[in-house]
């Protein structure tokens, strides 16, 4: 894989063998940022359960302390009566069949998060396999089905991430930018590490957390500790 100067020259920063304790992981990485613009920095946990057994599934969803710096587009889909209070609540889309036709006929996707109330899924579950493969489709368990529109929408504007495991037991999540600083970066890591350990499923046997990495979008991998606390 070809390796630009800068990655090399950062990657010069990092011991690869070391496990790092959480607030000098972060301050390594953004170290190591050299990009022009303000990188993502991103968590990838390894588990060690299997993602093909319903009962060892690790799911969920968490609201950031610090968001994760980025401006989300929200659409929710909900019956006519309570479009306005969705677009009230601050949602960038709402509607129903409409916006499933434009999803399906100009193949749009110009949102992040899509919530829907309970009245809804049926007619949105056609959507599966359209939104199913970008992680868009509405899940009562990450929050995204619900009546409570308001406040599933001033969550997702808030900073809420969804974590999950992906076919190779790994959970990667956004948590902030290289401009939060170490601080609050270790206090969207505590927060976000606290949920997936809390949601540890009782099939899971042997070490639960097998690896923990963090970087920035052009950087360097950084190892932490997962067991220490910052």
């Amino acid at each position: 894989m070809f390796r630009g100067k800068n990655y090399k020259e950062s990657a010069k920063l990092v011991d690869r063998a070391n496990l790092y304790d959480p607030a000098d992981a972060f301050a390594l990485v953004i170290q190591a940022s050299k990009a022009k613009f303000d990188e993502t920095v991103e968590l990838h946990v390894k588990l060690g359960v299997d993602s093909r057994h319903a009962d060892q599934q690790v799911r969920g969803a968490i609201v950031l302390p610090h968001g994760t710096g980025k401006s989300v587009r929200v659409l929710v889909f909900c019956k006519d009566e309570r479009i306005q209070e969705a677009l009230d609540a601050g949602a960038d889309y709402a509607g129903n069949q409409d916006l499933i036709q434009k999803i399906q006929g100009e193949n749009w996707f110009e949102f992040d998060t899509v919530i829907a109330t309970p009245d809804m899924m049926g007619t949105v579950g056609r959507l599966g396999k359209l939104l199913g493969p970008k992680g868009l489709m509405p899940s009562p368990k990450a929050g995204t089905v619900t009546p409570d529109i308001a406040r599933a929408v001033s969550e997702s504007k808030a900073g809420k991430i969804e974590y999950r495991l992906d076919k190779t037991n790994i959970i990667h999540c956004p948590i902030g930018k290289v401009s939060f600083g170490p601080e609050k970066l270790v206090d969207n890591y505590t927060a976000l590490i606290g949920a997936i350990i809390k949601a540890k499923p009782a099939a899971a046997k042997g070490q639960y957390i097998r690896s923990c990495v963090t970087a920035s979008t052009m950087g360097p991998g950084v190892k932490i500790n997962a067991n220490k606390q910052a």
